[in-house]
Order: structure tokens, then C-alpha cells, then sequence
């Protein structure tokens, strides 16, 4: 299969990125489930912009170099802030449904957020995400140049480097079809890593199941650089529930007098700050890890029940019917939450027109590292990110002819060596093992010795991944292991690496800040000697 460009992701980014070249590119967009199956769609809160007079680009630039604590890229972060109008505007021209506001300067109602000091959060009520990807999806889905692959899984990047070619380029990729169970081989002008984030490294997580770190993988095995890995950003309550992974307890709940509890009814966070359940998002995750792991709890309580049923159910309808539904009535009983992985502020090193190290390869959206996001993520800062950086690289990309591969034929997947796997619960077992493991030993507090730990066992476990990969026939759930424990690798020599806490990366072995903040910057031992498309 031949295209200009293939892109591998179906969220803001990629849709993004594909709506943009589609005119005048022959695009693929590689979905390894449903186009709607990703972290964007199932974005609550809205997209940060300057939309006001009263508002400016300085105002965001400082709350996003604030929250950052130091480390943002501050270039970045002023190109990503003065082109947010425009790439809002682009989104109302395709006629996304935001939340009217006739007194507000735009039209649209603007709401504000914790980090933010002015309201610039343009939204659709509580489900922004939703409304913008089925927007989009459906201007992609009419679109007669772009070819859809849902449930087609991206195994890796084809690179010079693979195919003995001088240079530093990317040809295209190998593509699992889940249906027929076959590799195909992709060959595209340009390829776009539009994956998300790696919530699923973890064992709670509020990100969707796609979440597994494939392009940050991909790229790492082909030869990119990766950049501040450690700092991942949790949510404090996240519902603690068999059958209801993901679904997040707003922290509202908390701001109309939702109390932490222990199990025998025990308030926690006056002992911590004296803010108590008020206190910013990473102290209340810090605050309910200690006393889940110093007391060997599952889980903690919000307990709201000394407001009025009426009360409840009209501020959180959502949360009342769903925890309704698992059998908990929060007007009378307390919700088990615990803190859950939330987003990936490190990733793929890009410029800010998506560019990778790799010729032909960009990134864009979670699974890239533009400096933007620094030690901590400000609020509604993410879609943004996916938009004004998806509409740089297709600019990019538009602005030179497409490339046609070398006069040769890429390799077809060769299984050749390999036979059916005899028993998946191998993989089962050791995505499990993983997944705990992050969660205990790396997760919001973090030691030298759990992170020690940690590092031991994900080498064994990779041994172990790599020789069933080496044997057996690939399926989504071996390939996700496969990413997964290549991201937990990263996450964990990126946390032991820095000697300080800053941000969302807190370590009891150094507590203290150092005076000056710089990224952690990974690269690949394996990396062929080449010239860099990106300084950074």
C-alpha cells in the first residue's frame, strides 16, 4: 500500500494533521481500533486559547511557564499560544458545537481553570473532546482522499537503518490488519505519529486501553530521542471499581465539599496541607499514595454525603447514574477512589513543526515532547498542543513535494521463523506483572531503591517479551506489551536520572529543587550516526 502520507493515530492530532493535507495528499490514517477509540474524544474539560481583550498571549505564556515549574521550552510554548486563535477558528469553521456565550467577545462561553488566571478555556459543556473528534471524524470519513485502517496495529518503523540505506530516513511501516491477522507493508512519502499518550503503563489510569505508548516505542526503537519521561501527570480520584477502569470523580466533587477519608471514617488530608481536600491536584495524589501504601489500602474514600440528595444529583448527574449503575449510591455511601495515570508530559522529540530526528518522520499530540508541557501539564493546554502543532507539520509537509522511495522494493514481513503462539497467558501474566509493578515502585512518590527495583525486573521482563516476540506470530495484545514495557524502561531510567523533585516527579531520595531545570534527554545507544532534522 503507497501513500503520501500515513499517519498512525485517530485523535485531535492526527485527525488534525490529515484534515490539513487531504486536498491535495493521498492520506492513510492507521486506527488500531475504532477512529473515535482514543484519549481525545474522551476529553472533558476544553482547549486553552487567548479569546478575550481582557486576556493575552504574555498572561498564557507565564501560567504555562508557571505550572511547568521551569522546564518548558519557552520558544515553543510562544509559537503553541500565539497561533491557539487560529487553529480555534479552523475548528468552529467545521462547525464544532462549543458552548454559546452571546455576552462573550467571540460568542462562545469561556471558562477557567486551576493554573489559569484569566478565563480562556473555550468548551463544549463537559465533553469537549467528544465534540470535536466526531467533527472531525466525520469531515475524514467523507473525504475521498484519505483512506481509513481502523483495527490495523503500527509494529514498526521501516528506516534507512533497517533496509542498510545510507542516511537517516523514514520509508514508511509494518502494519498488523487485526481482521485477517496478517503484517502488511506500508510505504508512505511521509509517516505522522499521532499515538497518545502511555496511561496503560500503569495499573489505574483514566486513559482509554489504546493508551500504550506505541509511537513513543516505534520512534525509540528506529533511533529518535525521547525527552522528560519521568514527569507523568495522575489525577487524584479516579473511581476504584472492577468494572469501571478509567471513569474519573471530577475533582468538583471535592470543591462542593467532597472529605477524604480512610476506611474506619479517618479524615487524611488536614495532615497533609492545610488546604486539606482543596489543595492543588499533585499534593492530593501525593497525599492519598502515602497513606494507600503506608496503611497497604486498595483505595481511599470521598465521602459526600452530607449534601442534599437534590444536590447531587443536579451538579453530578454523570457521576451519580455511573456509580448508580456499580451499585454505589453516593448520597449515602462514599466513593472509593484512588489516583490514576493521567497524561505523558515527555515524549518524541520534536521542533515545533513536528519534525523528528528521522527524515519524513514527525510526531504530534501526546506521544511528541515539544517542550511545551515542562515538569506539569496546565490544564486544557493538551488539545491545543495536537492542533497547532498538527496544522505546523502539515504545513510543513505541504511545503515540499512528495519524496518517492528509493528505486526498491521494501521488505515484505517475514514470519517465516515463527509459529503460532502456544500460550497467550504469557503475555497476559507479564502485561499484569508490568502494570503493578509501575504502579508500585514508580508511581507519584518515588525512591531510588523502588526505582532500582523497577529497572531490574523490566529488564527481565523485556528479555522475556523479546524472545516470545522472536518466536511467535505478533498479535495487538503482544505488540502493546512489547511498547508498554519500552515506555516503562524509559519512564523509569528517565526518574533515576534525576537527582531533584520538580513537578509531577517527586522523590523522597531528593527532595530539594536544583537551581537550574533542564530536561531529561534520552537517546538510543543503538542510534546510527546522522544528521539531526531538529536541534533542541
Amino acid at each position: 500500500m503507497n501513500f503520501d502520507v500515513a499517519i498512525v493515530g485517530s485523535g485531535l492530532a492526527g485527525l488534525t494533521v490529515a484534515l490539513q493535507l487531504a486536498a491535495t495528499r493521498k492520506v492513510a490514517i492507521i486506527s488500531k481500533r475504532t477512529l473515535s477509540e482514543g484519549a481525545s474524544d474522551w476529553a472533558q474539560g476544553g482547549i486553552a486559547a487567548v479569546l478575550d481583550s481582557s486576556d493575552s498571549h504574555a498572561n498564557h505564556i507565564d501560567d504555562t511557564l508557571t505550572a511547568g515549574a521551569g522546564l518548558c521550552d519557552e520558544a515553543a510554548t510562544r509559537y503553541i499560544v500565539e497561533h491557539a486563535r487560529e487553529a480555534i477558528e479552523w475548528l468552529i469553521e467545521l462547525g464544532v458545537p462549543f458552548t454559546p456565550d452571546t455576552q462573550a467577545e467571540l460568542g462562545f462561553h469561556l471558562t477557567r481553570e486551576g493554573g489559569h488566571s484569566h478565563r480562556r478555556i473555550i468548551h463544549a459543556a463537559d465533553a469537549t473532546g467528544h465534540a470535536v473528534v466526531s467533527t472531525l471524524i466525520e469531515k475524514v470519513r467523507q473525504h475521498p482522499n484519505i483512506t481509513l485502517l481502523e483495527q490495523h496495529f503500527a509494529v514498526d518503523l521501516i528506516t534507512s537503518a533497517k533496509l542498510g540505506l545510507p542516511g537517516n530516513q523514514c520509508y514508511g511501516l509494518y502494519v498488523l490488519d487485526d481482521a485477517n491477522e496478517e503484517v502488511i507493508t506500508i510505504t508512505a512519502s511521509q509517516t505522522v505519529l499521532a499515538t497518545g499518550g502511555a496511561g496503560k503503563v500503569y495499573l489505574y489510569t483514566t486513559n482509554p486501553d489504546t493508551a500504550t505508548g506505541d509511537g513513543t516505542a516505534m520512534a525509540w526503537r528506529a533511533g529518535c530521542r525521547v525527552a522528560n519521561m519521568e514527569f507523568i501527570q495522575f489525577h487524584p480520584t479516579c473511581l476504584y471499581h472492577p468494572f469501571a477502569k478509567s471513569f474519573l470523580i471530577s475533582e468538583a466533587v471535592r470543591g462542593e465539599g467532597g472529605l477524604l477519608k480512610l476506611p474506619d471514617g479517618t479524615r487524611f488530608m488536614p495532615a497533609h496541607d492545610p488546604r486539606a481536600e482543596l489543595a492543588p491536584r499533585d499534593i492530593v495524589a501525593r497525599a492519598i499514595d502515602f497513606e494507600i501504601k503506608k496503611r497497604g489500602l486498595d483505595c481511599v474514600l470521598l465521602d459526600i454525603t452530607h449534601q442534599p440528595p437534590e444536590f447531587l444529583k443536579e451538579h453530578f448527574p454523570t457521576i451519580y447514574a455511573r456509580c448508580l449503575e456499580l451499585g454505589i449510591d453516593i448520597t449515602r455511601q462514599p466513593i472509593p477512589v484512588v489516583p490514576a495515570a493521567h497524561y505523558t508530559c515527555g515524549g518524541i522529540i520534536t521542533d515545533t513543526l513536528g519534525r523528528t530526528d528521522i527524515g519524513h518522520l514527525y510526531a504530534v499530540g501526546e506521544t511528541a515532547y515539544t517542550g511545551l508541557h515542562g515538569a506539569n501539564r496546565l490544564a486544557s493546554n493538551s488539545l491545543l498542543e495536537c492542533m497547532v502543532i498538527g496544522r505546523a507539520a502539515a504545513h510543513d509537509i505541504l511545503a515540499h513535494p512528495p519524496e518517492a522511495c528509493p528505486d526498491i522494493t521494501l521488505p515484505a514481513w517475514d514470519e517465516s521463523r515463527v509459529s503460532d503462539p502456544d500460550e497467550e497467558v504469557v503475555v497476559s501474566h507479564n502485561w499484569d506483572e508490568l502494570r503493578r509493578m509501575m504502579w508500585n515502585y514508580v508511581g507519584i512518590v518515588r525512591t531510588n531503591k523502588r526505582l532500582e527495583r523497577a529497572q531490574h525486573r523490566i529488564h527481565l521482563l523485556r528479555e522475556e517479551i523479546a524472545e516470545y516476540y522472536a518466536n511467535f506470530r505478533v498479535s495487538r495484545d503482544l505488540l502493546e506489551l512489547r511498547n508498554l514495557v519500552e515506555v516503562a524502561s524509559l519512564i523509569v531510567d528517565s526518574a533515576l536520572s534525576r537527582h531533584e523533585s520538580r513537578g509531577l516527579h517527586f522523590s523522597r531520595d531528593y527532595p530539594d529543587t536544583l537551581p537550574k531545570a533542564l530536561p531529561t534527554v534520552r537517546q538510543p545507544s543503538h542510534r546510527k550516526a546522522g544528521r539531526s532534522t531538529i536541534k533542541h
